[in-house]
């Protein structure tokens, strides 16, 4: 894995677990702090589930997932074309979500969550939902980049 690669991965999983850790360590269970006053709190909640608490308590699903997901993930970024900086990115930003979320998982049984959005009934997620997110983002972007360059090949 070239460099620039392994110092992103290693930058966004130990920002997920610092992000934790302060959370854990300065706001109560179940209780908040305002970031920006009616937009965004900082909660702390544990969650035994995926997103919105779905499969609740399944933890042993959770660990096999998990593992199979980076795995995959892993192998798609080896196999990825050397010169695909975004897809490549994509599964590096996929891959810290998934071991952000799995260092909880294996070591405490629960995932810490403590984004929430004060304006609107959303649930609430932690950063590395949020790696997830942008790494699926960008294997869209990817995508259609990759599928606009194709046609004209033809």
């Amino acid at each position: 894995m070239p460099a620039i690669y392994a110092i992103v991965l290693i930058l966004l999983v130990v920002g997920d677990q610092t992000l934790k850790l302060y959370v854990v360590n300065n706001i109560a269970t179940l209780h908040f702090q305002e970031v920006i006053p009616g937009i965004l709190s900082l909660t702390h909640i544990t969650n035994t589930g995926a997103a919105w608490s779905m499969l609740e308590g399944k933890m042993i699903f959770f660990y096999i997932v998990t593992i199979i997901a980076i795995i995959i993930l892993s192998y798609l970024f080896i196999k990825a074309p050397k010169n695909s900086y975004t897809y490549r990115f994509s599964l590096i930003f996929l891959l810290a979500g998934a071991i952000g979320n799995a260092i909880d998982r294996f070591t405490q049984h629960y995932v810490i969550d403590m984004f929430s959005f004060d304006f609107i009934n959303f649930p609430i997620f932690n950063l590395a939902d949020t790696y997830i997110t942008v790494g699926v983002i960008l294997i869209i972007i990817s995508l259609i980049f990759t599928s606009a360059g194709d046609q004209y090949k033809h």
